[in-house]
């Protein structure tokens, strides 16, 4: 079992910076494939970036492709979101997950969810 905790999120102004944090309970964070995603009011969760067991494979959604940087202390048992030049269309809340294998884009392959922090983008 493992539980996630996101903190971090806030309202910030357009191009402004946000850095996400999700501590993990459990033993064998080391071993989790980890994501974060996103759901903004009346859509759909949508991948945002997702990172491996080792951190040495991150992957991101073409919408935050090189605004947002995925990393992983496994030594903290903790998962990071580093979120510069954010953009109102960034708001939403955010949500990190875990899963028991590699990580995945697709929501419905995670196995634990976090209860997720609200992003708010002004412009």
């Amino acid at each position: 079992q493992v539980q996630l905790v996101e903190s971090g999120g806030g309202l910030v102004q357009a191009g402004g910076s946000l850095r996400l944090s999700c501590a993990a309970s459990g033993r064998t964070f080391s071993s989790y494939g980890m994501g974060w995603f996103r759901q903004a009011p009346g859509k759909e969760r949508e991948f945002v970036a997702r990172i491996n067991w080792s951190g040495g494979s991150a992957y991101y959604a073409d919408s935050v492709k090189g605004r947002f940087t995925i990393s992983r202390d496994n030594a903290k048992n903790t998962v990071y979101l580093q979120m510069n030049s954010l953009k109102p269309e960034d708001t939403a809340v955010y949500y990190c997950a875990a899963r028991t294998s590699y990580s995945s884009s697709n929501y419905e392959r995670y196995d634990y969810w976090g209860q997720g922090t609200q992003v708010t983008v002004s412009s």
